[in-house]
């Protein structure tokens, strides 16, 4: 039952260099996975919203890739993406990780925020759990000197320390307001591209660095075979050079066949139905360069 003289709903979007755990905050905060994670920097590559429901309130969190110094066409399109979203969110949460000093980035990202006035500005010191208290405390002192926040507050997604006060202090930053989205929402994400980012996510895994920046997934159909309780599911991904299509594919196929089974594990509780997952390793020259390619594949 809400209380509509007391509830409050709106937007809020982390933001901050890449890995600094924001899509792993917001899949917490949702408590169901939204947001692909992964140990490769540029992991989320446009808004993904998370709904997050309390007695108090409502908060969007729209997730959004991290900010960085661009240097192809694909970097600039991920930064236009974070600069959209923020000219209407209600409250920007910076995220710095506890467990690395502060940097020329975070400095960046924190100058970045003077364009957004409208937006209330919080800190969220994140991956606690991975520094000590001597480190923590630190940490928050260096925060608080960037800006005068509206609240700054240390939090832990792993651990799922302090979670709560977070959702408490930014859920008093927001307007007064009825829900916005229905009560059993997590995401406006369709379900192919959740799909899609599934895939991506599995094949992220193990891979060198230069690689993550050249995977693209694509959809091409979902087909719910009705005389079985099974859904088809055929997937191009996507790469730019024919040397990192070996490298994707592996020795006899072994690693492809090692994507296949994390994407197919992850896909099945989405769908609730056994899945047949056919994946097409295609190659599509320099795509983070070219507009038109990037067009192709939903940038």
């Amino acid at each position: 039952m809400t209380h509509p003289d007391t509830f409050r709903a709106g937007f809020v979007s982390f933001v901050g260099r890449p890995n600094v755990g924001k899509s792993t905050l917001t899949n917490a905060l949702v408590g169901e996975k939204v947001a692909i994670t992964s140990s490769k920097p540029q992991t989320t590559r446009r808004a993904i919203r998370g709904v997050v429901h309390d007695p108090a309130g409502q908060l969007i969190i729209v997730d959004t890739p991290g900010m960085h110094r661009p240097r192809t066409l694909l970097g600039e399109r991920l930064n236009s993406v974070v600069q959209s979203t923020l000219g209407d969110v209600d409250v920007v949460g910076l995220c710095i990780p506890a467990d690395e000093k502060l940097g020329p980035g975070d400095r960046f990202i924190n100058e970045q925020l003077d364009q957004y006035p409208r937006a209330k500005k919080v800190a969220i010191v994140t991956k606690i759990d991975a520094a000590g208290k001597t480190a923590v405390a630190e940490q928050l002192l260096a925060v608080s000197e960037l800006r005068d926040w509206d609240a700054i507050i240390p939090v832990s997604a792993i651990d799922k320390i302090q979670l709560n006060t977070l959702v408490d202090e930014l859920l008093k930053l927001m307007p007064i307001s009825e829900a916005l989205y229905p009560d059993d929402a997590v995401t406006d994400e369709g379900l192919e591209a959740r799909v899609a980012e599934l895939v991506r996510e599995a094949a992220l895994e193990g891979v060198s660095e230069e690689l993550p920046h050249s995977l693209a997934v694509t959809i091409d159909d979902m087909v719910e075979r009705e005389d079985k309780d099974l859904v088809e599911i055929y997937v191009n991904l996507f790469v730019e050079r024919d040397s990192q299509k070996g490298i994707i594919i592996g020795k006899g196929g072994a690693r492809l066949q090692d994507v296949g089974a994390r994407a197919r594990a992850e896909i099945e509780p989405l769908v609730g139905k056994q899945v047949f997952l056919s994946i097409r390793v295609k190659v599509a020259k320099d795509w983070q360069r070219d507009p038109k390619q990037l067009g192709r594949l939903g940038f």
